[in-house]
């Protein structure tokens, strides 16, 4: 029987080498790899499959993509929080793996430690966000903020009829 205080992790990277580092951090950090993918769709089935309590996920393989692997992933009953991983610091990444479903993204460059703390955050349900892009994704929450109180604004311009005629 699996010890229910072991985080099961499922380790998707199209490269061998990134797999086995992985492997070998989440091991000091007294979690069991349960899986291991090579690409998208091997780790939507292996998910389904394999029940991890996590999944770390490459963004940029052959076939299908993490951000495509992570939606249907996230569209499965009962689906594992997916913790996106990757060399790419730009904002399109960012955003293919948010809005697809990732409950964190995390940059390859990062210390074991982090790694560890990142996939122990979101195993336990709660979100992470690589200390690089945090401002980033602080500005597009602060921009939507504004832009949302900026309508309410023009909502308050309108006259009581043009509020009728709106609704």
């Amino acid at each position: 029987m699996p010890d229910p205080h072991v985080i099961r992790v499922l380790v998707v990277d199209d490269q061998q080498l990134v797999r086995a580092g992985l492997r070998a951090v989440l091991a000091e950090g007294a979690m069991e790899v349960v899986g291991e993918c090579a690409d998208g769709a091997e780790a939507v089935e292996a998910a389904r499959r394999l029940r991890p309590d996590v999944v770390l996920m490459d963004v940029r393989m052959r076939g299908m993509d993490g951000p495509e692997a992570t939606r249907r992933i996230r569209e499965q009953p009962g689906a594992p929080p997916v913790l996106a991983l990757t060399t790419y610091d730009d904002d399109d990444t960012l955003e293919a793996s948010l809005t697809a479903g990732a409950a964190g993204f995390l940059l390859k460059d990062a210390l074991g430690e982090e790694i560890i703390r990142a996939t122990r955050s979101v195993a336990a349900g709660a979100g992470w966000v690589d200390p690089s892009v945090a401002e980033r994704v602080l500005c597009v929450y602060r921009g939507r903020a504004g832009t949302r109180r900026d309508g309410a604004a023009l909502l308050a311009q309108l006259t009581a009829r043009q509020l009728d005629v709106l609704s």
